[in-house]
């Protein structure tokens, strides 16, 4: 997937779209009391969450449209989230949730297991 992921931000660089990639997960900050090879020892530990949100997409960003002359031709930034899959692996409940939610609220988002599946979601929105 890591190959995959690094051509599709290749790819959007070029057709002009800004995606960086979206870690998400759960980690534990604290002061450390203990160290060794293998484990480390917190006294406070509290949880640390990575990323945008529960089922955000791999890569997130902006595509830049141009907006008809009712804008007088202002370029905006197009939230962007592209969910890199390889084999057979299926979008999460929770990622489907977030593509749909970004669609809805006019953003341009959706699965990619190819460069070119990343970039016609992409162009949806630089061909507009």
């Amino acid at each position: 997937e890591r190959a995959l992921l690094s051509s599709i931000l290749l790819q959007a660089s070029r057709v002009g779209a800004r995606l960086f990639r979206n870690n998400t997960g759960q980690g534990w900050v604290g002061m450390e009391v203990h160290r060794t090879v293998e484990t480390i020892t917190l006294a406070h530990p509290r949880p640390l969450h990575a990323g945008l949100c529960v089922g955000s997409s791999d890569l997130i960003g902006w595509t830049p449209v141009t907006i008809t002359p009712d804008m007088v031709g202002q370029t905006v930034a197009v939230f962007t989230a592209v969910e890199v899959k390889t084999g057979r692996l299926q979008a999460t409940p929770d990622q489907a949730r977030f593509i749909e939610a970004v669609r809805s609220a006019g953003g341009l988002a959706g699965v990619a297991r190819s460069v070119e599946e990343a970039e016609k979601i992409i162009r949806r929105g630089v061909d507009k």
